[in-house]
């Protein structure tokens, strides 16, 4: 069983706040990582997971099953951490936890509930930010514009296929 840290949102100062990409840590994350075919196609496109405070990575991986410190398509490339204190209901972990208990439920829906849904829901189960309309649009809008890499490589990992595809076009259409 996961230990969920009970720290009080507003009380900031004992909460890790460091991500380490390397032993796979990232305090109040949202976290995304490429799906092997689709993101090589659209690098857009990928799969998100939710972070504890003290950095656990909990994500929808399927029918029935959210996975916990062990991202289902393997360990992410991108980051976007978020602020405690716009926490509104909730705390922190508790959110994540609900959302989490919620989606081992949930049958896996690619188009409608799919990780990105889990991560909305845990944010609306917060009021983070205020709102509580999070969507699986606004998560990908937000990963894009506010997504850090987790380092040179999680930046190849992600574009890397992409890159070498369209380039195996380019040579097909202006060499033969």
């Amino acid at each position: 069983m996961v230990r969920y840290n009970r720290v009080m949102a507003d009380d900031p100062a004992l909460i890790p706040h460091d991500v380490d990409a390397d032993r796979q840590r990232f305090p109040h994350c949202v976290v995304w990582t490429p799906l092997p075919l689709l993101s090589w196609l659209f690098p857009l496109i990928g799969h998100t997971g939710i972070c504890t405070t003290e950095g656990v990575i909990n994500d929808f991986a399927g029918p029935y099953t959210v996975t916990v410190d062990n991202m289902a398509f393997g360990d992410p490339t991108k980051y976007w951490q978020l602020d405690l204190s716009k926490v509104r209901d909730a705390e922190w972990d508790e959110g994540v936890m609900k959302a989490s208990q919620e989606y081992r439920n949930r049958m896996h829906n690619l188009c409608c509930d799919n990780c990105h849904s889990h991560v909305a829901y845990a944010l609306n189960l917060m009021q983070y930010d205020g709102k509580s309309n999070w969507n699986m649009v606004h998560i990908a809008i937000y990963l894009l514009i506010y997504g850090k890499y987790t380092g040179f490589g999680g930046f190849l990992k992600t574009w890397l296929p992409f890159l070498l595809i369209v380039a195996v076009i380019l040579i097909v259409i202006f060499v033969f």
